[in-house]
């Protein structure tokens, strides 16, 4: 999977395929791809259609790649291995130069698995309830309107509080490092059974990110104000538009989504490069960064 109108990302897919192919394997695409090699078509197939035919799945592109194909995989149960050609890469964090090694490894049985939590949305409607999953975050966003929004959250039945600003981001451990850090929410080591619930730009500086068990079911329920409109977003995809009355419900999926790392794979060595930790000029990197 990849978005090849960009050059690099088509380049990165095209020496992937021949690599596999030359192997003797049979290499499928995403019908956004619609590339051939050597003459021969790739066969094209919708992404949830193509998650049923593989053994492993091969994201091509930055973070948001990684994000669209968590969705179908983790619904088939099948392994993604992410290829960063974007600019983060916390998900994608296999680089090209070393992606032809990557492969290499996994044919021979030698990387590291790792499973990740989901999250399951569930947004009420008079016309049938919409429903998706994210494995970042799930966001109640502002939308259309310069004016605030006021919400009250719910966790296990439990009240918790009335909140006025721009929204909320509930994430994943490993949406920790997405949208709910730029509000001001921690790092959580991605293995952690733990959610983040932070405010979009709080109306009230007490309104401060608080982290909950995984396990949790948190629900938003959207209150009336003159002129207020907003979304409900999963990974950045819309959901729907949520009117007062309206709740959205998140909590955890029944899917995880497996990741495949390099061996010698280090989540904080990922987090010093991405994060620039330790690179000030009175600092020298260590000699593995």
């Amino acid at each position: 999977m990849g978005r090849t109108v960009d050059p690099l990302i088509r380049e990165t897919v095209e020496s992937i395929a021949q690599f596999l192919r030359q192997r003797g394997l049979k290499v499928l695409a995403e019908d956004t791809i619609g590339m051939a090699f050597d003459d021969v078509k790739l066969t094209n197939f919708p992404a949830d259609d193509l998650v049923q035919e593989v053994d492993m799945v091969i994201a091509v592109g930055g973070d948001g790649t990684m994000l669209h194909a968590s969705r179908p995989a983790a619904k088939a149960g099948v392994p993604l291995l992410g290829v960063n050609r974007g600019r983060l890469g916390f998900l994608a964090d296999v680089t090209p130069d070393k992606m032809l090694e990557m492969l290499e490894q996994i044919l021979a049985g030698q990387y590291l698995v790792e499973q990740r939590q989901m999250l399951h949305a569930t947004l009420e409607d008079k016309d049938g309830n919409k429903e998706a999953m994210a494995l970042n975050d799930v966001c109640l966003q502002r939308w259309d309107t310069g004016r605030m929004l006021e919400f009250e959250t719910w966790i296990d039945g439990r009240y918790v509080n009335t909140h006025g600003g721009d929204g909320l981001v509930v994430a994943t451990a490993t949406g920790s490092t997405g949208y709910a850090l730029s509000c001001g929410g921690p790092i959580l080591q991605p293995d952690l059974n733990a959610l983040v619930m932070a405010p979009i730009c709080p109306h009230t500086l007490s309104d401060r990110p608080i982290v909950v068990s995984g396990d949790s079911k948190i629900e938003i329920r959207l209150l009336e104000r003159a002129g207020a409109s907003a979304q409900i977003t999963c990974d950045g995809q819309t959901l729907g538009p949520i009117t007062p009355g309206q709740n959205v419900t998140v909590d955890k999926a029944q899917r995880s989504v497996t990741l495949l790392h390099p061996k010698g794979y280090d989540y904080y060595r990922i987090l010093r490069s991405k994060l620039h930790w330790g690179r000030s000029s009175m600092q020298r990197s260590r000699p593995e960064d």
